[in-house]
């Protein structure tokens, strides 16, 4: 389900609690190229699924902030704008190292990229590669995140 409003981010200080909804922000990063969008998607680190750059809030930095601070890490998304409310939320089980996992929300805003950068800090851990959004959609694996890759591409 895509959520219309959010609060601020809960507490995530503790994020081996598995008992509690975590708040994580997430990029759907996208560019145009010839009239036509295409979504910058990511390999996760433990499974190498295709996901979006996401991650915990960042202590100082708001939701976007945190956001691109994310892309810029995972994904090497150095120029950018980025809506100042989410685009909407998803929901999925982060696994831990213990093999226990925990619930995330995972709010999501979006990011024009300006400029990639060829080094950034998990270029040695990630894959990247640019779709149109309906082949993002086809490619991950969160009901919610479908969703909102599917509405995105009818938006354009």
């Amino acid at each position: 389900m895509i959520h219309n409003s959010k609060t601020a981010f809960s507490d995530v200080s503790d994020k081996n609690d598995t008992s509690e909804r975590k708040e994580q922000v997430a990029a759907l990063c996208y560019k145009t190229v010839a009239g036509k969008r295409q979504v910058l998607l990511i390999t996760s680190r433990g499974t190498g699924r295709w996901i979006v750059p996401k991650g915990w809030p960042i202590s100082g930095k708001d939701g976007p902030q945190s956001a691109l601070q994310e892309a810029w890490e995972e994904a090497g998304v150095k120029k950018a704008d980025i809506l100042e409310e989410p685009v909407g939320y998803y929901d999925y089980d982060k696994g831990l190292d213990n093999g226990d996992s925990i619930p995330i929300e995972a709010q999501v805003y979006l990011v024009h990229v300006r400029h990639l950068k060829k080094k950034y800090p998990e270029v040695d851990e990630r894959d990247r590669a640019w779709f149109s959004p309906r082949e993002a959609a086809e490619l991950v694996d969160e009901p919610d995140l479908k969703e909102i890759l599917i509405k995105f591409d009818r938006a354009a």
